[in-house]
C-alpha cells in the first residue's frame, strides 16, 4: 500500500479516473526545479510527480501539492516544502538534511500567532506513505454527493469499528495515539477517523454512502434525506 505508484494506479482506476499518459509532470520540470533549488528531490518525490502530479482530483481538492515550479525552501533553511493546507494553517515539507534518501519522512509545520513556536513536526516516516495519504485524504474532498463529514463521538466511533475493517495504514501524525487519523474501509466506502473526533466518508456512488451514514447514524452534514 506504500508504493505510490501501484497504489496510486489502483485507487485511481477505481475510485477516479484511470491514470492516463500527461497526468504526471515531465521530467525536464523536475530537473529545472532541482536547479532553481539546488537540491536533489528525493525519488518518491519524483514517482508520485511523474505519475499523478497534475491529477488535481488526487492531490489538491482541499489541500494543496506544489507543482514543480512552486516547490521551495522554508526561510529557516529547515524543509524543503511541497504541500500546503488550503487556507495557509500549515506546510508539509521534507528536511534538507534528509533529501539524500530516496523515501524520507514528511514533516508538518503548524502556521501560529506565536512564530518562534512554530516547528516542523513528525507527519509519516515515508514520503511514499505520504503520497498515498494525500490521494486517500484529498479523495474525501470530491463530489459533495459522495463525501460526508461526522462530528463523532464515542458511538460513533465504536460502530465505525464495527461497521468497517481498519486498512493496514500507520496512525498519524509520528508518534500521536490518542489523537491520531486511522483509516477504514466499508462495502466500497473510504471512511477516515480524525482522532475520534470526525469520521469523514468517499463512497464509490451515492447509494454506497447512504449506507454507510445508515450503519453510523449521526449529523452527517451532506445527508439530505
Amino acid at each position: 500500500m506504500a508504493d505510490p505508484s501501484t497504489s496510486g494506479r489502483t485507487f485511481a482506476a477505481h475510485w477516479a479516473r484511470a491514470l492516463e499518459s500527461g497526468d504526471g509532470w515531465a521530467e525536464a520540470d523536475l530537473v529545472a526545479a532541482e536547479e532553481r533549488l539546488g537540491v536533489r528531490l528525493p525519488a518518491a518525490l519524483r514517482e508520485a510527480y511523474l505519475l499523478f502530479g497534475r491529477r488535481r482530483d488526487l492531490t489538491s481538492n482541499h489541500d494543496v501539492l506544489l507543482g514543480p515550479a512552486e516547490l521551495y525552501v522554508d526561510d529557516a533553511k529547515e524543509a524543503l516544502v511541497f504541500r500546503h493546507e488550503n487556507q495557509g494553517a500549515a506546510s508539509w515539507g521534507i528536511l534538507l538534511d534528509s533529501l539524500q534518501d530516496d523515501d524520507p519522512a514528511v514533516f508538518i509545520r503548524p502556521d501560529l500567532a506565536d512564530e518562534s513556536a512554530e516547528q516542523w513536526e513528525g507527519w509519516l516516516e515515508r514520503l511514499s506513505l505520504c503520497f498515498v495519504e494525500i490521494v486517500l485524504s484529498e479523495s474525501l474532498q470530491a463530489d459533495e454527493e459522495l463525501c460526508d463529514f461526522l462530528d463523532a463521538d464515542d458511538d460513533s466511533i465504536g460502530l465505525l469499528g464495527e461497521n468497517a475493517v481498519r486498512l493496514p495504514f500507520p496512525a498519524y501524525p509520528t508518534g500521536e495515539d490518542e489523537h491520531a487519523i486511522r483509516w477504514f474501509l466499508s462495502q466500497d466506502v473510504l471512511l477516515r477517523s480524525d482522532g475520534g473526533l470526525a469520521v469523514l466518508a468517499r463512497g464509490r456512488t451515492a447509494e454506497d454512502l447512504d449506507r454507510v451514514r445508515d450503519l453510523i447514524p449521526g449529523d452527517w452534514l451532506n445527508d439530505c434525506r
